[in-house]
């Protein structure tokens, strides 16, 4: 048995995907409203808030992934996610089970370093600090044998289906809406993106990978780290058709905290945006060779032809 835990994120459902298609059909999807992705899926609805809903969701368990994610508050995130986070770390503890913790990168420095595995924790904001916090609490465990995980860490995501970013928001929302495209405060600093479903993939994969355990892992990205300038011109080129945008300054970001909640809350991720942001994800390729990492034009050909799909 394999279990995902809030699996009915964009992160879940490929990740579920992936697992039926390459090692188990024993799999068991675990979130507060959990539904079926594959039809041999067991389901579990669970508030992991409760330590003994987490303990039931994992028991029997061989792998449990965190792939859980909440809504972009620092208050529900400082209340929420480290009481998760010791929950679930305690029930893999009870049932034996082996913990595959799916990270992301705010607990980085937002500036020009490059990014690798060793990078020193220096988060900027209080959604950092929580996210460094979870981080450290996984390490801690590795570090004193106390549990056996793997931490898979991802950078900023766009991708199908219902994934969630920044990117995704103001480029690709804004183009089915036939909306101008935005670019959060500079055009022509390089960036690493991840494709939502080879974050699912090298997840799967690690997860089943016995001695890729008690390490962090960079999960790959197309290695060209375009600017959004030229994310944007790809972008056209694959949807012939020219995409104008606009580049929104921190100071307008400032502006509208007030009056836009969502806007306040990515205020503390604002600073990435002003230098390159490379994630080196050398250390995956070396171990993982075959791995096929999906290109930008494939990825953004892919988003084009579901937005083209007739709406059901």
């Amino acid at each position: 048995m394999q279990t995902i835990l809030g699996a009915n994120g964009q992160i879940g459902e490929e990740l579920a995907r992936e697992l039926k298609r390459n090692f188990t059909s024993d799999i068991r999807i675990v979130s507060r409203g959990a539904k079926k992705v594959n039809d041999t899926d067991e389901v579990f609805s669970a508030d992991l808030s409760i330590k003994e809903k987490a303990i039931e969701a994992v028991k029997g368990s061989e792998i449990a992934y965190f792939t859980l994610g909440l809504p972009i508050s620092s208050d529900l995130w400082e209340e929420q996610f480290p009481l998760i986070l010791q929950n679930v770390i305690d029930a893999c503890k009870v049932n034996g089970t082996k913990l595959v913790f799916f990270d992301n990168t705010y607990m980085y420095p937002q500036d020009d370093r490059l990014l690798i595995e060793e990078t020193v924790f220096d988060p900027v904001g209080r959604k950092g600090q929580v996210r460094k916090q979870m981080a450290e609490m996984v390490l801690k465990e590795i570090q004193s044998g106390g549990l056996e995980a793997v931490i898979c860490r991802a950078p900023e995501f766009y991708g199908p289906g219902k994934t969630q970013s920044i990117t995704n928001t103001l480029i690709f929302d804004n183009i089915k809406e036939g909306k101008k495209l935005k670019v959060p405060i500079c055009s022509d600093k390089k960036r690493s993106l991840i494709w939502t479903p080879d974050a699912s993939r090298a997840t799967a994969l690690i997860g089943n990978t016995p001695d890729a355990f008690g390490q962090t892992w960079h999960l790959p990205v197309d290695g060209s780290h375009p600017t959004y300038k030229e994310f944007i011109a790809l972008a056209s080129d694959v949807y012939a058709k020219e995409f104008k945008y606009t580049v929104v300054p921190k100071f307008a970001f400032k502006i509208g905290a007030p009056f836009n909640k969502r806007v306040g809350e990515l205020q503390e991720l604002l600073p990435r945006y002003e230098y390159d942001n490379i994630f080196d994800d050398s250390k995956f390729r070396k171990r993982f060779p075959g791995f096929h990492v999906t290109t930008y034009r494939k990825g953004i050909e892919q988003i084009r032809d579901e937005q083209l799909l007739p709406k059901q």
